[in-house]
Order: structure tokens, then sequence, then C-alpha cells
């Protein structure tokens, strides 16, 4: 199975330019990091609607509640481990408790930065910011689903976390793909088991399920991008109709999608769940395809973990 590659975070630079000439009321936000997050074509285009808040994330999200207070439409971008590690305690603050209308659109997520090293690995992100009532959590599979994430957001009023990608990724989603906030998606129908994924490891979990076809086991594929508010209904259909789960992404088990899932299934309808995930460690640097295989994150750990579900029925 073979796809064209692209960039969630070129796709959102280029969306937010779209974006700013339709509302003029847009402001883009980012720590010293516009080339890489992509919102360098947004200050090119509007700058005195963006504002560079330097090395300073705190100053970041304090700035960008302000601008919510006074009406704007805020987007503020910035590395996800940065997000979450430096500016949680004013996220929490000032945009979570009064639900301000703050985009926080993060790149970089996961190991995939590579050879940045794990002082960049944003491994805990999403279990930190799905903590927060309130917020809407959306991680995209692919380019597509991220401009149409980004263009979601603009019109959903409240607090968001997009957590995006640093390498080109495959593009599974075809034109006129419709992304539904809050929706799973099935890209796969299956009836021996589904794999539950969300961003770079969809791409995955369908080559996992081509593969396992070809040894018998038909497999379901769920797209998860919208992680808070969860599709409990999704899930639970799943769970009924093949009888065993399995989860992937590239994050910490403990607070991410496996989390989730499980503690879905076990309160309405237990079956078992596998885990395709980092494990409780911090990852070393490295290429981005070396760090997927060294930490588990490749079609052929979501087959062994597919086997061991089904076999556990």
């Amino acid at each position: 199975m073979t796809f064209p590659q692209a960039s969630t975070r070129e796709a959102y630079g280029k969306t937010l330019v779209e974006l700013g000439r339709k509302y003029p009321d847009i402001f883009v936000l980012d720590a010293d990091l516009s080339p890489s997050t992509m919102t360098r074509y947004f200050a090119r285009e509007f700058p005195g609607r963006f504002f560079d808040c330097g090395l300073a994330e705190q100053n970041l999200m304090g700035i960008a509640a302000g601008l919510a207070a006074a009406g704007k439409t805020v987007f503020a971008s910035t590395f996800a481990v940065f997000v979450a590690a430096k500016g949680f305690d004013q996220i929490r603050l000032g945009i979570a408790q009064p639900r301000a209308n703050v985009k926080i659109v993060a790149t970089h997520g996961g190991i995939s930065v590579g050879e940045d090293g794990l002082s960049h690995h944003a491994i805990e992100d999403l279990a930190l910011m799905g903590s927060l009532p309130g917020f809407t959590l959306v991680v995209p599979a692919d380019a597509p689903e991220a401009v149409q994430a980004v263009q979601t957001a603009v019109r959903a009023p409240g607090p968001f976390y997009i957590r995006l990608g640093r390498p080109e990724t495959p593009v599974i989603h075809p034109e006129g793909y419709a992304f539904h906030l809050g929706r799973a998606e099935v890209l796969r129908e299956g009836r021996d088991a589904t794999v539950i994924a969300c961003g770079l490891m969809v791409a995955r979990a369908l080559e996992a399920a081509e593969t396992l076809q070809r040894e018998g086991l038909e497999c379901r594929v769920l797209n998860l991008a919208t992680l808070k508010p969860l599709d409990e209904e999704a899930i639970l259909r799943a769970a009924r109709e093949t009888g065993a789960l399995v989860t992937a992404e590239e994050h910490l088990a403990h607070g991410g999608l496996g989390s989730l899932v499980a503690a879905v299934v076990a309160r309405n309808y237990p079956v078992p769940v596998e885990m395709v995930a980092l494990p409780d460690s911090y990852a070393q640097s490295g290429k981005t395809e070396e760090l997927l295989t060294k930490y588990g994150l490749t079609p052929q750990a979501i087959k062994e973990a597919v086997r061991r579900a089904v076999g556990r029925k």
C-alpha cells in the first residue's frame, strides 16, 4: 500500500493564510519558531496580525488569552513539547478555565521529530492537554485532515489543541474528504478485530490490516482523529462487532488514546484491548524511521498486537 506524502505542518501554514483572508479577526502567535511551525506564511501576508513572542511560551499563552478576551480568534503555535512542558499553567488558568477562543496548533509532536532528541520529543502532551476541561483535542492523520481540522477550529467556539507532526507522512484521504469533529472515521471494515489509531499511526494501521487480510484476519481500522470529545459509540460498536481492539498512537500509552479507549470499554463492554504505543521511557535521538522502529510504532507491531488481542477473545 503506497500513499503520496505531505506535511501536516505545511498544510497548516498555508491554511492559516487562506483563513486570514476570510476572517479579519484571526491573530496568530508563535514562539520564535515560525519557520518550523509554518506560521511564517501568515506573518508574511498579515504582519499586523502576527506576533512573535520569542522563547517565552508562558507569555505566548498569556497574550493569546488576552487577545481572545478582546474578541479575537487566536492561533498559538510552537512545538508540542513546549506547549505542554512550559505553557501548561498559563493554558490552564488563562485559556481552559475561561474557555477562551484560543486554538493551540502544536507541531513536531511525538518522536518523529527525530534528531532533535528527547528534549524535543512530545510524548506526554495528549495526556496533559486532554486533562483540561473544555478543550477539544484533535490529532489529524494526514495533511488533508489537518486542513479541515484547522478550518473546523475557526468555526467552533472555545479552546482547541491540534497536534501536528514534523515529517512528511502518507496522505490517506482522497479529494472530497470531509472531516467531522468528534466522529471516528471507518477506513476499513473487518469482523475479527479493530485497530483504532490517530496521527501517523493511521497509515501504519491500514498497512497492517492489508497484510493481515492476506493471512486470513479481517481487521477494521478506525481513524480516531478527535480524542476529545471521544466517539464512544464508534468504539463500543467496534467492541461489540469485532470483539477485540488494538490502539495505535505516537504517545505514551498512559493518558493517551489507549487509555481513553480502554476506559470506555471497561465501563461499558469489556473486550481484549492491546496498545501499540511508546514504552514508559524517553526515546533516544535518531532518524524518524529508526526511532519509530526501535520503539515499536510499526505495522509489524500492530499486526502482532492484533494477533494477541484476537487470541484473547
